[in-house]
Order: C-alpha cells, then sequence, then structure tokens
C-alpha cells in the first residue's frame, strides 16, 4: 500500500515546539501544520510494518535550511493524522530539498509499506 501526499510547509522544528520548564509543547503554528495535515489525510488508510518514506521539501524562498529541522513534525503530523501508528516504524527514510516554490512553499510525501529486513535478506534466520 502507498501514500502520497502533497503538505504545506512545515514550520522548522525551532519553532514547531516549545519548552516550558520540563515539558515540551507544539507551539501554536505546530498545531495549525498538525490539523491542515489531519485534513488533507483525512480517510486514508493506515499503513503497517515497516515503512519507507520518501519527502521533498520546496521552501517558500532560497534561504537556507536544514532537512532535519523541517521532518519531525512532518512526521509527527502524519502520525497524529493516523497513517501510521508510530514513525518507529519508518525504517528507510529519503529527503530531499527541491527548488523554491513562492509564496508558500510545500512537501510532497510518498509513504510505502516496505519489505520487512528478514524478508529482504532472503527468508526468517
Amino acid at each position: 500500500m502507498v501514500a502520497e501526499l502533497t503538505l504545506p510547509w512545515p514550520p522548522s522544528v525551532n519553532r514547531a515546539y516549545r519548552h516550558v520548564g520540563a515539558r515540551v509543547l507544539i507551539s501554536r503554528a505546530g498545531r495549525q501544520f498538525r490539523e491542515r495535515v489531519m485534513s488533507i489525510a483525512h480517510g486514508m488508510a493506515k499503513l503497517n510494518g515497516p515503512l519507507s518514506m520518501t519527502a521533498t521539501f520546496h521552501p517558500p524562498d532560497n534561504r537556507r535550511r536544514d532537512l532535519d529541522n523541517l521532518m519531525k513534525l512532518t512526521q509527527d503530523s502524519l502520525q497524529h493524522a493516523g497513517l501510521y501508528e508510530d514513525d518507529s516504524q519508518i525504517k528507510h527514510l529519503h529527503l530531499h530539498m527541491g527548488a523554491p516554490m513562492p509564496p508558500l512553499g510545500m512537501c510532497r510525501v510518498r509513504i510505502e509499506e516496505a519489505e520487512s529486513p528478514a524478508n529482504a535478506a532472503g527468508g526468517d534466520r
């Protein structure tokens, strides 16, 4: 099974989460992004087992950005939307920074069920 989604540009991990004492909370920008992802993913079937994810981020402009800072909230939001049980299911992760797409940017995500490591190696051991 495969899920393909076009998502809005995510806030970076630096803007998506807030530290309040010992607690970590999702920020307003993070909550808004998560709600939009939930709306886009509504009605899609849950993916099971090990997963492979490819994400191409198209920024809103030419500023420098770290791919890993964009991925955390994206994965958490897809999990919250019910596309998979836990992001620990993602065994293969491919990230790309695409060409800018002003004014808002976007992210294209493809998630597919991957072969289990035992099956890929030639059977159960």
